[in-house]
């Protein structure tokens, strides 16, 4: 039986490790202060919750398989369902090329698509605040309304402006409906594939999310809409001696695919242009 002793110790050396993998990983200690969203006055949601650092002590240890001897992601070009069939659950990262150059939401979606559906749909903010969720990252922003209510000047990113990045899920049904119409679920997805009817919006300029893995119960895929971005993934701390960190871009219309409850990963947009992806799970 472990002594409460040693519990303590494992708890101590597995908090140092994962600290040390942050920071490893272009993390500074202002990021892991500035991970939690006000929602309203009175409640508080968090991307890395109090209990985060619970779940990652408490995960199941990763067998290194899924990452020994992988130093890229895995490239392909378009693919049918037929031909994607082999590497639909696969755990290395992936691009697909070019798989959404033919979705409307290249034109369509900007900030002000997004803040005239969310003002004319009734209990479309409130959807985030009681069933979704608002992902501040670095920026300075408590909630949807205030990302929707900046000036022009900095939602631009103009000379002098703070660069601000936001996510935020989408699980209101009419919201959803309204964006079907410019994107679609990725062609290739195996039919069997669990899809949830949610998705999320990344969108912003400069530096993205901090490193991390996703808690959810999928893989994830995300299309590049708008712009480009560059991801650092990360192994988990114990296959650090086995396997490598490594970057990579994704560029407009290439959707990437990637078990981020595996894989820590980054993201930072290049050049001060605007990046804009649509996200959700399968599995």
């Amino acid at each position: 039986m472990v002594s409460p002793e040693d519990s303590e110790e494992f708890i101590k050396k597995a908090f140092l490790k994962l600290t040390e993998n942050y920071i490893q990983h272009g993390a500074v200690i202002n990021d892991l202060k500035s991970i939690t969203m006000t929602t309203n006055s009175k409640r508080t949601r968090c991307l890395l919750p109090n209990n985060y650092f619970i779940w990652e002590f408490t995960r199941p240890i990763t067998n290194c398989d899924y990452c020994r001897d992988i130093e890229a992601p895995l490239i392909l070009p378009n693919l049918t369902k037929e031909e994607f069939r082999f590497y639909s659950y696969l755990s290395r990262p992936m691009i697909i090329k070019n798989a959404a150059y033919n979705w409307p939401a290249h034109k369509e979606f900007t900030l002000d698509f997004f803040r005239n559906l969310y003002e004319r749909i009734e209990g479309a903010y409130e959807s985030i605040e009681e069933e979704c969720q608002f992902l501040h990252f670095k920026s300075n922003f408590a909630n949807i309304r205030e990302v929707f209510a900046m000036s022009e000047d900095r939602a631009l990113h103009r000379e002098g402006e703070e660069p601000w990045y936001v996510g935020w899920k989408n699980c209101h049904p009419q919201i959803l409906d309204t964006m079907k119409q410019f994107y679609n679920i990725p062609h290739f997805l195996p039919d069997d594939a669990e899809i949830p009817y949610s998705n999320y919006i990344f969108m912003g300029y400069e530096e993205g999310a901090v490193m991390h893995l996703d808690y959810i119960s999928r893989l994830m895929w995300q299309a590049q809409v708008i712009g480009s971005k560059t991801w650092t993934v990360a192994p988990t701390p114990e296959c650090d001696s086995e396997c490598k960190s490594f970057q990579f871009s994704v560029n407009v219309t290439d959707v990437v695919l990637l078990d981020t409850r595996i894989w820590y990963h980054s993201t930072h947009i290049e050049n001060g242009n605007l990046s804009l992806t649509v996200s959700s799970e399968y599995g």
